[in-house]
């Protein structure tokens, strides 16, 4: 029981290491990238926090099977190299009893790579799409930002506001370039009439329709047909800013429920399905390939079959790419599936084990013997 305790102690300190360094170089990437949308003002400020939390399922779901697959590497690796494992072998800890043990944590961290890729990752997903579509809903009302040109939701107007009550989203010293209609003819930025108010405010309709209301200002126009320049003072004038309320958006297959994925079975959705399937079950066979890897001799050091093993990571994962690519373009049939690439992986990881066990060891003695009398 000691020796069970520790290997799972070692094994799992050095995932949860592992994964956190993974995850903070993700959201980091991930937090630089959303930043520069909120600079560009594609989203409010406010919701910055709230897109990178939206990004962690789907983050970790990826993550866990190789920080996994690291985290027995690197934890056996040390345990060899440092004659750790000698000890416990001549104790009688088998190499089979420490795949089990690994396979105990492997189930575990299935389970939880299931709940994220199965149910936590579409539900944020469809969150995040919502999130959007309101935020194209009210381009006109929340993504004003102050010091800044910008252009409203219906592209008919270039809005610079010098100051923002957020109490009230009322606004100070508003400037308004109200653009010419593109498909009239001869059509000139120079036809623009430009508006200048003290205070305006953006008032929205229930269909969806958006208004910007300015106070006590002036608008400026010069008709270059007629050779005349107007300025018109106004207590109130009203710009249309959004056309109307913006569509429901055809959701991606990342945001549908695992539910509904196999009740649609398209070539599509049999795919995503499987996809989702496919990281868990790489927590388990990526077991049987992980142990028998993190064999080495203590002159190689912990590190000393990193290198094949992250090729062969990559290599799985890449292969689970390309025949996902082929099942949504109808080349792979959909009852075969991801299950050829697991199947072969799967075969590896039970050849690997063979061969580093005694039996194996004996097995391919005999074979070499017989080829030798023969």
């Amino acid at each position: 029981m000691i020796i069970f305790r520790y290997l799972l102690k070692e094994v799992a300190k050095t995932q949860l290491a592992v994964f956190l360094v993974i995850m903070t170089i993700f959201i980091s990437n991930k937090f630089v990238r959303v930043l520069d949308d909120a600079s560009e003002g594609g989203i409010p400020g406010h919701l910055v926090m709230t897109f990178i939390g939206l990004k962690i399922p789907d983050l970790a779901g990826m993550i866990l099977p190789l920080s996994f697959f690291l985290g027995v590497l690197l934890a056996y690796g040390r345990i060899y190299a440092e004659n750790e494992m000698t000890v416990l072998h001549a104790c009688g800890v088998s190499e089979w009893y420490v795949v089990r043990v690994t396979l105990i944590l492997g189930f575990v961290t299935a389970i939880i790579t299931g709940i994220f890729t199965l149910y936590l990752s579409p539900m944020a997903a469809e969150y995040e799409y919502q999130v959007k579509d309101q935020i194209a809903a009210d381009s006109g009302l929340s993504s004003l930002i102050a010091g800044r040109f910008q252009t409203t939701g219906n592209k008919k107007a270039v809005v610079f506001i010098h100051d923002k009550n957020r109490a009230d989203n009322t606004f100070e010293k508003v400037f308004v370039a109200q653009l010419p209609d593109e498909k009239t003819p001869n059509a000139s930025v120079i036809d623009s009439s430009l508006v200048y108010a003290a205070t305006g405010q953006v008032v929205e309709e229930e269909t969806g329709l958006q208004r910007l209301i300015l106070s006590a200002g002036t608008r400026y126009q010069n008709d270059i047909k007629n050779k005349e320049f107007r300025q018109v003072a106004f207590d109130k004038y009203y710009i249309q800013i959004q056309d109307q309320k913006v569509a429901h958006k055809r959701r991606k297959l990342s945001a549908i429920p695992t539910s509904e994925l196999y009740q649609d079975q398209t070539p599509e959705t049999s795919a995503e399905s499987q996809w989702r399937i496919a990281f868990p079950l790489a927590c388990i066979i990526m077991t049987l390939v992980a142990v028998p890897l993190s064999v080495v001799n203590p002159r190689q050091g912990k590190f000393g079959k990193m290198l094949p093993a992250l090729l062969l990571f990559l290599s799985y994962f890449l292969l689970l790419t390309a025949v996902r690519s082929g099942i949504e373009k109808g080349s792979v049939p959909q009852y075969i599936g991801l299950w050829p690439v697991h199947f072969v992986v799967l075969v590896l990881g039970f050849s690997l084990l063979v061969k580093g066990r005694t039996s194996g060891r004996k097995f391919k003695a005999k074979i070499a013997i017989n080829k030798g009398a023969a």
